[in-house]
């Protein structure tokens, strides 16, 4: 059996959307011990660094159990990131799993927006790796909101161009993240019933556009196994893409690494290779 790759988009406790929940008292260290039970030898726990002051959602948009986050007026007012006692945990979870490979990382939302804030975390030293991601698009006036709420305040087709055309606008106006998760995050919460099955053909040329600015950054695609979409490598690998990361945006220890045999072989087809380390890159 081939050796697994690095996880390098993995969520705790330290994440908003995942301490809140059921199952969040010692997740950390379940992840760290199913990683070692399923021969993950590294794993990046790259928890979410959100830095929007509020946010719009509707009923219903948010997990139930982050709704302590909503205020009444229907917006997300969130509490900064523990950075010290992420640190601390990452250092316990080190030392009682002495061979597991653990880095530290964040998942900065809507960098090209925020990096100034976070730039004093950023060149700590203490983070291993950035993943950007997008999941905010203006909604009314300064109110922005993520694609579930939007499309049911504007053609789902309209959503989909804007996110895909305010990629290029991330990776222009950021040089803090070196990789961008979820290409396909709109997609997440595509309204089916509405709009019909999801066509990435009717957004190809968004897509292409979008992944032409990653690879002329330089900066590497991530491999979101919650969807093993074919196309995404193959016109990642056409655009010019050389690089890409696998995450499986795990938020409970149960799907740490999920479809990774499976996505590994996907990228391979398309002529990525490993590198030395599983947390590096795999390029073409």
């Amino acid at each position: 059996m081939a050796t697994l790759t690095a996880d390098a988009h993995v969520h705790s406790e330290w994440s908003w959307d995942a301490g809140s929940a059921p199952w969040a008292p010692g997740l950390m260290d379940r992840t760290c011990a199913r990683a070692v039970r399923i021969g993950l030898p590294t794993l990046v726990f790259t928890e979410h660094l959100d830095l929007e002051e509020t946010w719009r959602v509707d009923a219903g948009d948010i997990g139930e159990h982050a709704q302590q986050y909503v205020d009444p007026d229907g917006y997300v007012r969130l509490p900064a990131f523990d950075v010290e006692g992420y640190l601390d945990a990452i250092d316990r979870c080190r030392h009682t799993y002495p061979e597991l490979r653990i880095l530290t990382g964040v998942e900065l939302g809507q960098p090209h927006l925020w990096d100034a804030k976070a730039a004093e975390l950023l060149r700590s030293g203490v983070i291993d790796r950035v993943n950007g991601s997008l999941h905010m698009l203006p909604f009314d006036g300064e109110d922005r909101t993520e694609p579930t709420t939007l499309y049911r305040y504007r053609p789902a087709d309209d959503v989909m161009w804007a996110y895909l055309a305010e990629i290029p606008r991330m990776v222009a106006g950021s040089d803090s993240f070196a990789v961008l998760t979820h290409i396909d995050y709109a997609v997440r919460s595509w309204p089916t019933l509405t709009a019909g099955p999801f066509d990435p053909g009717r957004f190809e040329e968004g897509f292409r556009t979008a992944m032409r600015a990653l690879a002329g950054s330089g900066r590497a695609l991530e491999m979101n196994t919650r969807r093993l979409w074919p196309w995404i490598p193959q016109w990642w690998a056409q655009e010019g893409g050389r690089a890409v990361s696998f995450g499986s945006d795990a938020h409970s220890h149960e799907t740490l690494a999920a479809s990774f045999p499976e996505a590994m072989a996907m990228v391979e087809s398309f002529g990525f290779r490993p590198g030395s380390r599983p947390e590096d890159f795999w390029t073409r």
